[in-house]
């Protein structure tokens, strides 16, 4: 499969004892997210492709003990389980591709709600006969960032994952190699200038909505436009649907 490397399920942690004096107190030295080893192994990757419709040609690997998630290997890029999970799916969209290029920033840094959000987005968009620009993509921010943030759209709207390697999912990570239009750079996320002619009205014309809250409407439940069969009706996915057709 690739060039996949069959593995062991390494252990993130590494129970020993440490003796120490009496009235010592114990120190615990604080793990870095960029030093935690993947957990995801061969018989994972098996899986993914079948759930996820990765193409027979795609080539994934399995990262060794000495890899790390912010250094994939040249010509690779990183990618965490959830963000399938999420709705991204190979080759990423162009829409996509070229948000990560404008806020350059890696793929594997969006979170979870990050990615849902622009994968449903982008779907949304596919489906009403759009595309999903990134002043699109911000001026939906600005209008309605209170829907998934409370402070602003750049620090919750739109967020960098958390670097705190007590998460869970730090270790979900495997590499899959860029035969695409999407560069791997581990940066600090940019907040787009908003677009002066790109406005609510202009929006809903985009859309071809009737009014402010049909648009506050869908961007609530975008969780619905990441499901398989609406993936697969814009271009994003290539099997779901098809025992339907």
């Amino acid at each position: 499969m690739g060039d996949a490397t069959s593995t062991k399920n390494p252990s993130t942690k590494c129970d020993r004892f440490v003796a120490r004096r009496e009235g010592v107190k114990k120190t615990y030295k604080a793990i870095k997210m960029d030093d935690v080893v993947s957990t995801i192994t061969c018989d994972a990757l098996l899986a993914f492709r079948k759930k996820f419709y990765f193409s027979n040609d795609m080539v994934v690997k399995v990262p060794t003990r000495s890899d790390r998630a912010c250094s994939p290997p040249p010509r690779f890029v990183t990618v965490y389980e959830f963000s399938l999970q999420a709705g991204l799916r190979f080759p990423p969209s162009p829409e996509l591709s070229d948000i990560l290029t404008i806020y350059e920033v890696s793929l594997a840094q969006l979170s979870y709600r990050a990615m849902l959000i622009i994968m449903g987005l982008i779907v949304l968009f596919r489906d009403h006969g759009a595309v999903l620009s990134p002043d699109c993509l911000c001026r939906i921010g600005r209008l309605i960032g209170d829907i998934y943030g409370r402070i602003s759209f750049k620090s919750k709207w739109l967020d960098i994952r958390t670097r705190d390697p007590s998460k869970s999912w730090i270790s979900d990570f495997f590499y899959v190699k860029i035969d695409w239009n999407l560069l791997e750079k581990w940066g600090k996320l940019r907040e787009l200038p908003i677009s002066l002619h790109l406005g609510a009205e202009e929006l809903l014309k985009i859309l071809k909505f009737s009014d402010i809250d049909t648009l506050h409407y869908e961007v609530r439940y975008l969780s619905r436009y990441i499901d398989e069969e609406y993936l697969f009706k814009v271009g994003l996915s290539t099997q779901a649907g098809r025992s339907h057709a």
